[in-house]
């Protein structure tokens, strides 16, 4: 059997070794959460302000402090690796991992990954600690299809900081992370390992895996 993974599947073992079993043994999936317009749509707005910096051959405000690099100006490339349905993707014998990115960073020859996140307040210090794991897959695909890359990655962070004359403005703070091998390895090898096993136990804090064992489901099949 031929696993597809993600990074954000493979995020799951940490909140609950049952449900990335079930997902991926047993096609019985978590059922997908609300997800708000609002940051998906303050990404896009940030692609387009990237973008335009890169026509120019520039890079913006944000990323003034940065030396030696520039943005990734393959546009369709670009596009193709900014899709869901597409995005990078590296195949092997057991299993498939793809993902989407927001951008890439040029330094000589090597790529870096450079991720847009959007937050309501300000960042605590391990806030990067919990995308360590996700850029260092990425990073394994983009080295997977023969890619150089850097052995970091960079998040840039904007959260709120106040409103002038109808205009919002936001803090921004760019956070520059190692993006492991190793890391990412490790993690594939864990979720196989996982998968290979009997089912696992449930979290003790994975509250769709209480729902399921409520039978609540079986409840409500009933109506």
């Amino acid at each position: 059997m031929k696993y597809k993974f993600s990074p954000s599947k493979i995020e799951m073992l940490e909140d609950c070794r049952k449900c990335f079993w079930l997902e991926h043994n047993r096609g019985i999936k978590r059922p997908d959460g609300i997800f708000p317009s609002l940051p998906s749509g303050m990404d896009q707005i940030f692609k387009e302000h990237f973008d335009s910096y890169m026509e120019k051959g520039e890079l913006p405000p944000e990323l003034k402090e940065l030396k030696d690099v520039k943005l990734f100006d393959d546009k369709e490339l670009l596009k193709k690796w900014r899709l869901n349905m597409v995005g990078m993707k590296y195949e092997a014998d057991r299993f498939i991992i793809k993902g989407a990115i927001d951008n890439l960073l040029v330094k000589g020859k090597k790529l870096i990954l450079l991720d847009y996140k959007t937050r309501g307040y300000e960042l605590k210090e391990d806030t990067h600690h919990h995308y360590i794991k996700q850029q260092a897959l990425y990073n394994y695909i983009l080295r997977k299809n023969g890619y150089e890359t850097e052995d970091y990655s960079y998040l840039l962070f904007y959260y709120p900081d106040r409103v002038i004359e109808n205009v919002i403005l936001f803090h921004k703070r760019l956070v520059k992370i190692e993006t492991d091998m190793a890391v990412a390895e490790a993690a594939i090898d864990k979720a196989l390992e996982i998968l290979d096993g009997p089912v696992p136990k449930a979290s003790e804090t994975c509250a769709f895996c209480k729902y399921r064992e409520s039978g609540a489901e079986k409840t409500l099949d009933e109506f």
